[in-house]
Parts: structure tokens; C-alpha cells; sequence
């Protein structure tokens, strides 16, 4: 059972999102407005908790000089931001509503930033994880710069977010959960080593704290897409364009990766993302909507991971 659970922890995760959604709602008790009020506010908590300490763990058993540039982060980010401003262009090319929604979805998924938990899954499908702190570093301050460029752009109405306001929100979204980890990793280093290897030695947990924040991510997606009113023919296309940035992404990451010899860093710097924040910028910067493509991508590139560590694990 152990071994089972081990090696599909992240299909487990994915279902265990899922079913805890849907046995929630059908609990009266819990399935009022105070409760969902109440349960948010502790998810608010809980999950940003799980993600600094699974970064935590996972930054004791990497040393600062790891973190440096690598060959493939100029064409992935290249790539990214490429994709991104032809999104933006055929947008407000674009007269059709819906059609302009699915463009704006595609511009999310490619320009939203790494995720901070692709460190773990790169650790544990044994690549650099110092080039790819590098590179979710990177591509989050490129986030940080395009996203707040195109927001008056496409949403004159939005007139309430200046360039500098979008700017600083993306960036106290991101920041906090990603150098914090890797700053207190480094002061533990310096004043306890011995600590920070025991730390280190245990690194795997963070992989399955990941899982449960995983979960809860899930739920909230469900939860969101089952809210949604959209008619299904939209929720299909977003779920297909989520589908395909997600793959272009992988395969593109994976490409340069072989082509400058970093396969498991480039693949995961790419194509995982974080789609938490996500979620976010569709439902703060632009249609409320657009913020389903994340939960959608979610469950993509997790089934893709589930898969590359199924695989990693064959003898």
C-alpha cells in the first residue's frame, strides 16, 4: 500500500482535490456561507505555509553558488514572452468576445511564471535545481514587468490598477514564497550547518507536502469551475487552449533542455507553472473567467508530472 501510494502520490492528490470538493458540499453543516467563509480564510493560511516549507526543505539541501544562469533561460524566456505578445496582438486585433477570452487564457498560460514547487519535482527527477530557482526568479520579475504593461491595454476600464500598483501586487504575491524560503535556507546554512543537513537529508517530505497543497489547489479549481456559469462550449475551449499551452510548453522546454544539456530543469522551468497565481491574475487583472484556464492547466502539467516521475521510477 505504501508503495503504491508512493509512487502515484500525485494522481491521488489530483482525485483526493476532486472528491474532497464534492463530499464537502454535500455535507449541510459545512455548507454555509460562515463554513465556506471560515475555510477559505484557513486555505488562505495553509497553503502558502506548505509551500514555503516544502521550498525550505528543498533550498537546505541546495548551496548558494548553485543558483546561477544557464543557457536555456534566454530562449525560454524568449519563448514565453514571444507567445505572450502575439496573444496580446491578435487580442486587440480581435473583435469577437469570446474568441478574445480564449486568446487572453493562451496570453495566462504562457506568461505565467514557473512554479515555486517545481523545484521539488525537479529534485526528485534528479535535475538542477539551482538553474531553475534561476530561472522562476527570472521569469517572475518578467511576469512582473509584461502583465502590468497590458492590463490598461486590454481593460481600459481597469483604470483603478496604475502600471507601478500591478507591478508591486505581483510581485508581494510572489516574492515572499520564494526568496524567503531560500533566504532562511541560506541563514541556517551559515549559523547551524548541521542542522540544514539533517534538513537536507530529509528532503523528500517535501514532495509530499506538496501533494497536499496539490489537493487543495484542485479543490479550489473544481470549486470555481462548477461556480462557473459559462457556457459549456467556452469551458471546453479554455480547458483545450490550457491543453495545448501545456503541452507546447513541456515540448518546447524539453527541446532546448537536450539542446543545452539541462533536460529536467528546462522541461520543468517551462512547463510547470503556478497557476495559483494564475488563478489570480485572471480573477483580479482581467475577466473572471480566464481564471478557469489556470485551474485547467493545473491538472495538466500535475498529470504530466505524475507520469515523468512514474516513469523516472522504473528500473
Amino acid at each position: 500500500m505504501f508503495d503504491f501510494i508512493r509512487n502515484w502520490t500525485l494522481p491521488i492528490a489530483i482525485v483526493a482535490g476532486i472528491a474532497s470538493y464534492f463530499i464537502y458540499v454535500t455535507i449541510p453543516p459545512l455548507n454555509s456561507s460562515d463554513t465556506r467563509h471560515a475555510v477559505m480564510s484557513v486555505i488562505s493560511v495553509v497553503q502558502p505555509t506548505l509551500i514555503f516549507l516544502m521550498l525550505f526543505i528543498t533550498f537546505c539541501k541546495q548551496r548558494p553558488h548553485d543558483l546561477k544562469l544557464a543557457r536555456w533561460h534566454l530562449p525560454a524566456l524568449l519563448m514565453q514572452v514571444a507567445v505572450f505578445a502575439l496573444c496580446v496582438l491578435a487580442q486587440c486585433l480581435m473583435a469577437n468576445a469570446q474568441c478574445s477570452m480564449i486568446l487572453e487564457c493562451a496570453m495566462l498560460c504562457f506568461i505565467c511564471p514557473t512554479a515555486t514547487a517545481a523545484a521539488v519535482v525537479t529534485a526528485k527527477l534528479g535535475g538542477n535545481t539551482g538553474t531553475l530557482t534561476t530561472y522562476t526568479i527570472l521569469i517572475n520579475l518578467m511576469t512582473a514587468i509584461a502583465i502590468p504593461i497590458v492590463v490598461p491595454l486590454l481593460h481600459p476600464g481597469s483604470g483603478e490598477w496604475s502600471m507601478f500598483g500591478v507591478q508591486c501586487s505581483i510581485l508581494a504575491k510572489v516574492f515572499p514564497l520564494l526568496i524567503g524560503p531560500l533566504l532562511l535556507a541560506i541563514v541556517l546554512r551559515a549559523v547551524l550547518p548541521k542542522v540544514t543537513e539533517a534538513i537536507a537529508r530529509r528532503a523528500g517530505v517535501a514532495f509530499y507536502l506538496w501533494a497536499v497543497s496539490l489537493a487543495i489547489a484542485i479543490a479550489v479549481s473544481v470549486k470555481a469551475f462548477v461556480h462557473s456559469r459559462a457556457p459549456l462550449a467556452l469551458l471546453l475551449s479554455i480547458a483545450v487552449v490550457s491543453a495545448v499551452a501545456c503541452i507546447a510548453q513541456f515540448a518546447f522546454g524539453r527541446y532546448i533542455g537536450r539542446r543545452y544539456g539541462d533536460t529536467v530543469s528546462a522541461t520543468q522551468g517551462c512547463g510547470q507553472k503556478n497557476t495559483v497565481l494564475a488563478i489570480w491574475l485572471g480573477y483580479t487583472f482581467f475577466n473572471p473567467l480566464t481564471a478557469l484556464a489556470g485551474g485547467f492547466y493545473s491538472i495538466w502539467h500535475n498529470l504530466y508530472n505524475s507520469w515523468q516521475i512514474h516513469r523516472n521510477r522504473k528500473p
